[in-house]
C-alpha cells in the first residue's frame, strides 16, 4: 500500500510539543490483530512531540529519514534512518527533530498485548 500524500492528518503541538506532525494511516480500515495502528509521521524541522504515556498499546517507532531523539522513560535514543525503538506499555515517550532543515520521518506501529 502506498501513501496517498493528500490523505493526511496534521496535528500542531502534539502532546504539548512544538511544531506540526503530519500523519498518514498505513493500515486498512479494519486492522488485523494484534496490530491496532501503523502510522507514517513527519515531524517538522526543529519540532518535538511532547512527553506522553503509552496507556493502551505497546508500540515500536522506526525512523525512516532525518535525525532526532526518542526519549523513552528518561532514556535517550538517537534516531537515524533504520533505528527502531520499543515502547512497552506504561512507558513515556517524547520525540525531537534535531534538524532545522529536514523533517524527521518515522513509522509508529501499535499492537495489543
Amino acid at each position: 500500500m502506498g501513501l496517498d500524500r493528500d490523505d493526511k492528518d496534521t496535528r500542531a503541538n502534539l502532546f504539548g510539543g512544538t511544531g506540526a506532525v503530519q500523519i498518514w494511516n498505513c493500515l486498512p480500515s479494519t486492522p488485523s490483530a494484534p496490530f491496532t495502528a501503523a502510522l507514517w509521521c513527519e515531524l517538522e524541522p526543529g519540532g518535538h512531540v511532547g512527553r506522553h504515556r503509552q496507556t493502551t498499546y505497546a508500540e515500536v517507532v522506526l525512523c525512516v529519514a532525518g535525525q532526532g531523539r526518542a526519549i523513552i522513560s528518561d532514556h535517550t535514543h538517537l534516531l537515524t534512518r533504520g533505528t527502531l525503538v520499543h515502547l512497552p506499555l506504561g512507558s513515556t515517550l517524547s520525540l525531537h527533530n534535531d534538524s532545522e532543515e529536514a523533517p524527521l520521518e518515522y513509522v509508529i506501529i501499535k499492537a495489543a498485548q
